[in-house]
């Protein structure tokens, strides 16, 4: 085995961020349980924000990000796990302060790995990457908040939709049976919308017509929202009674404003989502649905391949807000 591998780094000189693809050692990384041979990784807001030095996700440079890998075990000092088992990693303290999956090569604990479902290639497993993962456990906690009554012929509402979670989880809704309404700034992209399974495409601006504070019309069964602020403060005053908004972003605000009214006169309820810290046989639970039942036939078409060396314009993508679907990257 080779003991230096191609990696992405990002560097800090004077408060200005860098990136560029060098060799680095296997001594360089951590010493854990798992040597893992990178296939494939994928691009998420938080891996761009690591890049780019922004507060709250890597302390220390230089640095390689990727929250996402899979691969092949290389070595093994555990039991659990032997040479040739393929993986996924994902959360954790991977590509945040740890070296991540922008890299042929990550050495990690055994309790940050799940095997492979079959089923399931690698280069799938990261088309969906956290972002998947993510979409996945919003919508099986919604199932779960209203006793496995299923999605078909429902109403749902999805919000950022042309970003990871939220083009999943319409896809998802979609072919589960449900009516999705996709709510976008970028209502321009309708075909793409279309392709997602979307039945409707909402602007902001839309939105705000469409429902009223502090109580309003019921409109929707569940709603998947990536953006928190206004907008979810919206989402929760249109929902049907034992309706449910499973959140997992912030990119509208740290904070929104609700009364109690959705609460108690609809039993309507607002559900957080974690992908990071959560037990191994929860992430489990939701690849296994995806090498299944959840297969997404249609991933592919909204799913673009990159290199280490093109990963660069595609992380300046995704910060300007221009990122449609997923991004998977080969090392």
């Amino acid at each position: 085995m080779s003991k230096t591998f191609k990696a992405l780094e990002a560097r800090e000189n004077n408060g200005d961020y860098s990136l560029s693809i060098i060799e680095k050692s296997l001594s360089n990384l951590p010493e854990n349980d798992l040597l893992i041979k990178v296939e494939y990784s994928s691009l998420n807001y938080k891996d761009a924000m690591s890049a780019k030095g922004m507060p709250g996700v890597t302390k220390n440079y230089p640095h390689t990000p990727g929250i996402d890998a899979a691969g092949e075990v290389a070595e093994t000092s555990t039991k659990d796990f032997k040479e040739g088992d393929e993986v996924i990693v994902t959360g954790y303290d991977l590509g945040m302060n740890t070296s991540g999956g922008f890299a042929e090569y990550i050495r990690v604990p055994a309790s940050w790995a799940i095997q492979l479902p079959e089923g399931l290639s690698s280069r799938k497993a990261m088309a969906l990457g956290t972002a998947g993962l993510t979409a996945g456990l919003s919508i099986h906690a919604l199932d779960n908040f209203r006793e496995y009554a299923g999605f078909k012929d429902t109403k749902s509402v999805v919000t950022g939709s042309t970003g990871g979670v939220g083009s999943i989880a319409t896809m998802l809704l979609s072919e589960l049976g449900s009516e999705v309404t996709a709510v976008s700034g970028k209502k321009d992209q309708s075909d793409f919308f279309t392709s997602l399974g979307a039945s409707q495409i909402l602007s902001r601006e839309e939105l705000l017509e469409v429902t009223r504070r502090p109580i309003g019309k019921s409109l929707w069964d569940v709603g998947v929202d990536v953006v928190s602020g206004d907008i979810l403060s919206l989402l929760l005053t249109s929902l049907t009674p034992g309706g449910a908004v499973a959140c997992s972003g912030l990119v509208g605000g740290a904070s929104f404003e609700s009364s109690i009214f959705p609460f108690i006169l609809r039993g309507n309820a607002l559900i957080g989502i974690d992908s990071v810290e959560i037990p191994l046989k929860d992430k489990l639970h939701i690849w296994e649905h995806f090498s299944q039942n959840w297969a997404l036939d249609r991933l592919d078409d909204i799913t673009k391949e990159v290199s280490l060396e093109e990963l660069g314009a595609e992380i300046e993508s995704i910060l300007s807000g221009n990122q449609i679907g997923r991004v998977v990257v080969k090392t």
